[in-house]
């Protein structure tokens, strides 16, 4: 992990990109095969900022301990969108964990009273499952369980965070600091009308179906106020356009197409795709960033597919 330049408001290091499942490989090198973890240097406050625990949180984990050398204290706030497996299961591998000089922030979305973001983690580390339980972590770990709103975390970071449309309780995140905005929406998928809009069903009401639009027309414009103006935004594309509307409506995840029509409406400098597909190949996904990547039509952004490694300065 190389220390940012001094110009640099935040640094971005993509250290996972994958969704679902890692898929490590021949297939899978050049884009990567870690589930989503991406760190976001605040160089001028010496903060990190950590965003998903995915498996690739555990190559983070040994950059940090190697770049401290042993000395000095590591501190990370890590914002997880939400808990799913293939987002968190890094944590238990996270090599600072284990040491005394550490301190972890943890923020997420609270699911219910019953099970808050501690409960959640610590349940993936009991005995059941990890030869660690989360009580004997050497670390300091403290959870904050977050909802809709905007936090001030310090040294002129603001971090606001907006409900998206994923099957379990997920957070996108807007992190502002020094005139530079990120925003992250990495497990979503459209919003759309629930109810039958076709007036030959039996089923349909006309009244539902035209508040079902209204519905998520306004859903849409809010996530669109939330990314407006972003120098960066790092968007689930797991599938094609075509893919999605053949049998994934409801899964959770965005079409390529859908999000750079996002990022352009929403005024967006720069869109970059990730939790790639799992069975998606390296030679697949060249061959659709040479069609959809690079730059768009004037005023669109940017399109950048993810890979493994990649760094990427606000």
């Amino acid at each position: 992990m190389k220390s940012p330049p001094a110009t640099e408001v935040l640094r971005v290091t993509f250290w996972g990109v994958r969704g679902s499942i890692p898929v490590p490989g021949a297939h899978t090198a050049r884009y990567g095969g870690e589930t989503l973890c991406i760190g976001v240097e605040v160089p001028a406050a010496g903060r990190l900022l950590v965003l998903d625990a995915g498996s690739g949180l555990r190559r983070l984990g040994e950059a940090l301990v190697q770049r401290s050398g042993g000395d000095g204290g590591i501190a990370v706030d890590l914002l997880l969108s939400h808990t799913h497996l293939d987002h968190i299961l890094g944590f238990p591998f996270f090599q600072p964990l284990y040491r005394r000089d550490t301190r972890v922030t943890l923020y997420g979305p609270a699911i219910s009273l019953q099970d808050r973001l501690e409960e959640v983690i610590g349940g993936q580390m009991s005995y059941r499952y990890f030869p660690v339980r989360q009580v004997e972590l050497a670390a300091d770990v403290t959870y904050v369980d977050w909802r809709e709103g905007t936090y001030d975390l310090g040294d002129g970071i603001l971090v606001s965070a907006a409900y998206l449309n994923h099957p379990l309780l997920c957070l996108g995140y807007r992190i502002a600091c020094s005139g530079r905005v990120l925003c992250t929406a990495f497990d979503h998928e459209p919003f759309r009308n629930v109810f039958v809009t076709d007036p030959a069903d039996p089923r349909y009401d006309e009244l539902m179906a035209r508040e079902g639009e209204a519905a998520a027309a306004a859903a849409e414009e809010r996530l669109s106020a939330f990314f407006r103006g972003a120098d960066l935004l790092i968007h689930d594309g797991q599938y094609t356009e075509e893919e999605y509307l053949a049998g994934r409506v409801g899964w959770g995840h965005s079409p390529i197409e859908g999000a750079i029509r996002t990022a352009a409406a929403a005024g967006v400098r720069r869109l970059a795709l990730v939790h790639h597909d799992p069975g998606r190949s390296d030679a697949e996904l060249a061959r659709l960033e040479a069609r959809l990547g690079g730059g768009r039509e004037p005023g669109g952004p940017e399109v950048i597919f993810a890979r493994e490694g990649q760094v990427v300065s606000l």
